[in-house]
């Protein structure tokens, strides 16, 4: 697939996507929904990369969805309002695959914000697993200033990151959320005075991340997205049956070879995923 909204660079099994409409202040058009899942997946499929880090060019990180990309169609579906209701519901949740991809990708994703970061911009946030921002940076639960509830992530994963009371405060009254009250609150890991401190540091954890056992680091965070919707209990039936099941000895072995060697540890990558629908695997 050619990408207009995005450049993709993998170096050090590093994946640098960056969002590439800085004119537009990298709204989200519609080639914008299907081609982030589709890069995503990719990535995260042929195991090219052991993480992801998601930035934007220009002024701001993402304004959010380009309203001019989503008016009504000059002509309606021959249809009853149940059925075009229906299918209004179907593409809710394309939508809602194209942030949740984020989320579902077998690696980390870090989030690099500088200047705006709204409504659609909050989505992708708070889907990846790390949030770093400049001091120029502002959050914004835009979609209750335009009359609509946040129907694609926000409301459902900000919770989870920042207290309860704050969320209400912003879903209702659509202010800024400025970088002393997110770092104050959770919602980003550190607050750099320049977009490119802020690149050094989040490559410098991306570094790190993959120089990590790959499996390991999958099975972290298969672990942590599955404890935050399940009891303790629950959770910790997960890690063991998953541990047991893929085998935890092969990267312990190269760790503690590489540990009484005093050298770096060279870990295999993960296997590229293959896809019984697409007649990948065999039965």
């Amino acid at each position: 697939m050619e990408y207009t909204c995005f450049d993709l660079d993998i170096k050090d099994k590093i994946a640098h996507i960056k969002m590439s409409r800085p004119d537009e202040f990298n709204s989200m058009n519609k080639a914008f929904w299907s081609e982030l899942p589709h890069l995503v997946e990719s990535i995260s499929d042929d195991a090219s990369a052991r993480v992801i880090v998601l930035s934007g060019e220009g002024k701001h990180f993402c304004a959010g969805m380009d309203l001019a990309n989503f008016s009504p169609a000059d002509k309606q579906p021959n249809a009853h309002m149940g059925m075009r209701k229906e299918s209004g519901y179907r593409v809710t949740l394309d939508l809602q695959h194209t942030i949740t991809c984020l989320e579902k990708a077998r690696i980390p994703v870090i989030a690099a914000v500088q200047g705006a970061c709204v409504g659609g911009g909050v989505d992708l946030a708070t889907a990846t697993d790390m949030r770093y921002c400049t001091k120029d940076a502002f959050f914004c639960i835009q979609e209750i200033n335009i009359g609509m509830a946040a129907d694609v992530g926000t409301l459902q994963r900000i919770p989870r990151l920042i207290p309860e009371g704050v969320v209400r405060e912003l879903a209702y009254t659509g202010r800024r959320f400025l970088p002393d009250e997110a770092m104050k609150h959770g919602l980003v890991n550190e607050v750099f005075e320049t977009k490119e401190e802020m690149m050094e540091k989040v490559m410098e954890i991306a570094s790190e991340i993959a120089s990590k056992g790959p499996l390991a680091i999958a099975g972290t965070k298969e672990s942590l997205n599955y404890g935050r919707d399940h009891t303790i209990e629950e959770a910790l039936n997960h890690i063991a049956l998953w541990n047991t099941a893929v085998g935890i000895s092969d990267e312990m072995s190269v760790a503690f070879k590489a540990k009484a060697e005093n050298t770096k540890p060279d870990f295999e990558d993960m296997l590229p995923r293959r896809k019984y629908l697409d007649g990948e695997v065999g039965v």
